[in-house]
């Protein structure tokens, strides 16, 4: 049976260390400050950011919460985001999506300053990300790679199937792991043969947001299962993996949840510290 991948515990410890890093700033006179903007009355969007709010006061942090309506126009959010751009004591902006169809999210990501991209996913910070010489990560990408870290899960020449294509979790995770050295296969929706891929790897990454999409059938004995889904189920919560048969044949496996989504928090917030760092000429 598979060893739990214990994503909830991680951040609680990597909480710890931080919340030390923010005091010794704070001593310095700098308090890291990270603006989050939420167009429209999406019910998850608000519990998420309502989550990020809770693990920020957590850590010392501060997090404004611009909160607009439904009809924003595009020019409105543009406006919002130069204004938060140009204020010095604003270390990090990001924008939490989905956002309302008349809103172009890609132009509003665009104009965030990359040095205060929180999510890391400004087109400047994606290139540099696939270049190998980023100073900030997707969060969920990186607390993928913190979680396998440290279970001691190495990476170096690991076949690795990636599950999904989004900017937020499938590419950049992909780039992080070709940095590790894996060597990697990104699936999709249009993916002929999946289970082909998956049953030959040694690491599993599903993010697609589809039910009990990853049987036990689709991998091999001892593999590594990363579950990033979180879907609605028969009133259940419940991931991309049928974690209860894939457990019997993994090596290790993130819960849901339990696994992922408590890091994905946390390095939001190990951003927001990253950038206030860098901008004040820490290391």
């Amino acid at each position: 049976m598979g060893k739990i991948l214990d994503g909830k515990a991680l951040a609680n410890l990597l909480g710890e260390n931080l919340k030390k890093k923010v005091k010794n700033l704070k001593a310095e006179g700098i308090t890291p400050h990270f603006c989050v903007i939420n167009i429209g009355d999406n019910p998850a969007s608000k519990i998420y950011v309502r989550t990020k709010k809770r693990r920020a006061e957590k850590m010392g942090i501060i997090q404004d919460i611009y909160q607009m309506p439904a009809d924003t126009k595009q020019q409105e959010a543009l406006d919002l985001i130069d204004k938060l751009n140009a204020n010095p004591n604003i270390n990090g902006v990001m924008v939490q999506l989905p956002a309302p169809e008349q809103i172009d999210a890609d132009e509003l990501l665009e104009r965030i300053d990359p040095n205060k991209d929180v999510d890391g996913l400004t087109p400047a910070n994606i290139g540099r990300l696939w270049m190998e010489d980023h100073f900030i990560e997707p969060a969920t990408a990186e607390g993928i790679i913190a979680l396998l870290k440290h279970y001691e899960i190495p990476l170096k020449g690991k076949d690795v199937v990636v599950i999904g294509r989004s900017n937020i979790v499938g590419k950049p995770l992909a780039a992080l792991m070709l940095e590790q050295n894996a060597t990697v296969t990104i699936a999709h929706s249009e993916t002929t043969n999946l289970a082909e891929l998956t049953k030959r790897a040694d690491i599993i990454v599903s993010a697609t947001g589809e039910a009990l999409l990853v049987k036990a059938d689709m991998v091999k004995d001892g593999a590594v299962v990363v579950d990033v889904g979180i879907n609605h189920l028969n009133g259940k919560l419940v991931g991309d993996v049928d974690f209860d048969a894939v457990k019997e044949k993994a090596s290790y496996i993130t819960p849901v949840p339990g696994g992922v989504g408590p890091l994905t928090v946390q390095f939001l917030m190990e951003a927001v510290v990253k950038l206030t760092r860098r901008q004040n000429g820490r290391k």
